[in-house]
């Protein structure tokens, strides 16, 4: 009896295609998108509000770039820092700067940002930000020497918190399904 394995023939090389993934599975049609998987895409999209710009009204040509990218969360814990749940109630002033402090992510002089040696763009916890404040403490401290005026941090802040979407109102839609009437 003879096995193949030792055959001269199982001994010869077999021809190997040149790709052994040219073999490709039959061609299945394309799924059309469903409705069901646009909304999956959409709502898997991170939301996310551009930054913005707010202007320190007794320094001309003094902006900070702010990312109004605020939570629930951040306010309720910036409202307890400023006093909220104490005899004397929430400080408004020091709450603004706990906004405007760590909202803020760069500091613009005419039209350009100013970044430090190293390019990084400066914020109120930026070793320069402190030395130019004669502060130690990016907030409040820091913060208040930069806007010079407290109702103008006041200011900020709650154009800040408007900006991150906190004033909005949200309308009713109208029935998209239902079709208008041209009677």
């Amino acid at each position: 009896m003879s096995n193949a394995l030792y055959s001269s023939e199982a001994s010869e090389e077999q021809p190997q295609p040149k790709n052994a993934d040219s073999k490709k599975a039959p061609k299945q049609p394309e799924k059309q998108e469903t409705l069901l998987d646009k909304l999956t895409t959409a709502i898997g999209e991170k939301v996310r509000r551009k930054d913005v710009f707010i202007n320190v009204p007794e320094r001309p040509r003094v902006a900070l770039r702010i990312s109004p990218n605020i939570t629930q969360s951040q306010v309720r814990k910036w409202r307890k820092e400023a006093g909220e749940e104490t005899k004397n109630g929430m400080d408004a002033t020091k709450f603004a700067t706990f906004v405007i402090g760590n909202t803020t992510e760069g500091v613009l002089f005419g039209d350009e940002e100013v970044h430090d040696e190293n390019g990084f763009p400066l914020n109120f916890a930026h070793d320069q930000i402190l030395a130019m404040t004669k502060t130690t403490r990016p907030v409040p401290d820091a913060v208040r020497a930069f806007f010079g005026l407290d109702p103008h941090v006041e200011a900020a802040a709650l154009a800040i918190l408007d900006a991150a979407g906190f004033g909005d109102t949200i309308e009713p839609a109208e029935d998209p399904t239902t079709k208008s009437s041209t009677n």
